[in-house]
């Protein structure tokens, strides 16, 4: 089964990617968590598949939460998609730089959303 780890203040994206997961057909569970010290907690607790992270949230960002997680050797290889709205050039290359798997910029469109999605558990996979 995929466990996701939705991470994003608003509920609205958080229902979107779980909404998305649902139309795929594919098994799954969702945990989420409303900025990054809730999803350490969670991700330490529990055999994640996938991680969703937005950017900007109070508490401990996206971007913190990345680099804290990509220092951890045991999550060297965890996909972890930043869906965001910072859409500049250089954001982009400071989350790739940092670890991010891949980048989807907000809003999101459903068919671009689920081929990323496709396209990273396959290669978690392999």
């Amino acid at each position: 089964m995929i466990k996701i780890l939705v991470v994003d203040d608003s509920i609205i994206m958080r229902n979107i990617v779980k909404n998305t997961f649902s139309t795929m057909k594919k098994p799954f569970d969702c945990l989420e968590a409303e900025n990054g010290k809730q999803a350490l907690r969670l991700l330490e607790s529990n055999n994640i598949t996938i991680v969703f992270l937005d950017w900007n949230m109070p508490g401990m960002d996206g971007m913190e939460f990345l680099k804290v997680v990509r220092a951890m050797p045991q999550y060297k290889d965890l996909p972890i998609v930043m869906v965001t709205s910072e859409r500049g050039k250089f954001s982009v290359i400071e989350a790739l730089q940092n670890g991010a798997t891949d980048y989807i910029v907000k809003p999101v469109q459903e068919k671009t959303f689920k081929e990323k999605i496709t396209e990273i558990l396959v290669l978690a996979r392999d």
